[in-house]
């Protein structure tokens, strides 16, 4: 986005280069990438960033906001409440699209947020790929609030590991060799010195949680989850042999709960110009009349699962339940990033840490994906150049 940055990519771009920068990451992380890597990172514009934060502070300020905490108690699903919930979330990642204003300036409308995990691993090393691979300067970095490398990785030890040893802690996943982030497993893993295990693995006696490693049992203190439960339920094929409901001897990070009460089911109490206005579906009275200016998203779906971005009235009407639904004036996402393929959209997803003990969440990186599709995400792109995972740079 910032032009002179841009062009001199642009201009020097080498198809070669690229195929070979792709193969040192695959060598490097010694697992399979199972999603696009994009040819170059974004550079934000320093009025950008400041709106991004500006949108960031006003979110946050309201997810901790009594009258908040109390009405999303209210979006964990009957039967998916686990026992002893944390005072906060671990993780709070907000996704802006990037947009235009009426005066054509760039600006950031919200498209969702979560209290669950991304990837703080594979985010902070593809940020130094690239800064080696196009020779950034330290004039632009990846790590936001005026973090570097060393406080950066040690903000993410303390809000992973706590006060517990790596060897008390795991990242635990639903066969997690198969999921597609699995290269942010592995850098986690190899950060942090935790181990990576499958929800199967684990054993349980009576309130302890126990999985085997090397022949020697393992108590099991503080869990880095990225199981969603939703998924956990919808697995009838996958078997596991604990109780996740049971009052265990274990802490999470993030607490279960917390995917679901910072969600989509926030929007609708979040009041900002970068908020577009969203109603759950239940309380809409009447349905407008300009549907194709909406957009109907299920609360809680992951990867753009279940969206519906051309709304029919008949598409509302169908829905058995509204109010796990909601209907969110739709956002136009601007072709912001010039590439020698044309206009590319793009997204920003902005994360925070929150250690335990911290009075308050610190926003620490952020990840950014590139689009030609309707949506943002895998499913949407492929077989296309100039989109994926990408890195945004800021201004220092």
């Amino acid at each position: 986005m910032i032009a002179a940055l841009r062009n001199n990519i642009n201009a020097n771009f080498d198809r070669k280069q690229y195929e070979n920068f792709l193969q040192g990451l695959q060598e490097d992380c010694q697992h399979s990438i199972d999603f696009r890597v994009a040819e170059s990172p974004v550079f934000i514009p320093k009025q950008l960033q400041l709106k991004l934060e500006s949108a960031c502070q006003e979110i946050i300020s309201t997810l901790q906001t009594a009258e908040f905490l109390e009405a999303s108690k209210k979006a964990v699903p009957e039967g998916l409440n686990v026992k002893n919930v944390s005072s906060h979330s671990n993780f709070i990642c907000i996704d802006f699209a990037i947009c235009r204003d009426l005066n054509n300036e760039l600006e950031p409308q919200l498209i969702e947020l979560q209290g669950f995990a991304s990837l703080f691993g594979w985010m902070n090393y593809l940020g130094n790929a690239y800064q080696k691979e196009f020779s950034i300067t330290s004039q632009y970095t990846h790590l936001l609030g005026g973090l570097n490398q060393t406080s950066y990785i040690e903000l993410l030890r303390r809000t992973i590991l706590g006060e517990h040893n790596p060897s008390e802690v795991i990242l635990l996943e639903i066969e997690p060799h198969k999921q597609k982030t699995r290269v942010d497993f592995h850098l986690t893993q190899a950060l942090l010195g935790i181990e990576v295990v499958c929800l199967s693995e684990l054993v349980q006696t009576e309130k302890k949680l126990f999985y085997y490693k090397n022949g020697k049992t393992v108590e099991v203190k503080r869990i880095y989850n990225r199981v969603i439960f939703d998924d956990l339920q919808n697995n009838s094929h996958f078997t596991y042999r604990v109780n996740l409901f049971d009052d265990l001897e274990v802490e999470w990070v993030s607490h279960p709960n917390w995917f679901y009460q910072i969600s989509k089911y926030s929007m609708p109490f979040l009041k900002h110009a970068f908020v577009p206005e969203t109603q759950f579906l239940n309380h809409v009275k009447e349905i407008p009349e300009d549907l194709e200016n909406y957009v109907l998203k299920p609360l809680f779906s992951f990867a753009g699962a279940g969206v519906i971005i051309d709304v029919k009235e008949s598409d509302i009407k169908s829905i058995k339940d509204p109010e796990n639904w909601i209907l969110q004036k739709k956002v136009t996402y601007t072709e912001a990033i010039d590439t020698p393929e044309g206009g590319v959209k793009c997204e920003v997803r902005m994360m925070y840490l929150w250690p335990d003990e911290d009075e308050k969440p610190t926003l620490a990186i952020s990840l950014t994906r590139l689009s030609r599709g309707k949506m943002i995400g895998v499913n949407f792109n492929k077989d296309l150049n100039w989109v994926g995972s990408t890195v945004s740079f800021f201004e220092q």
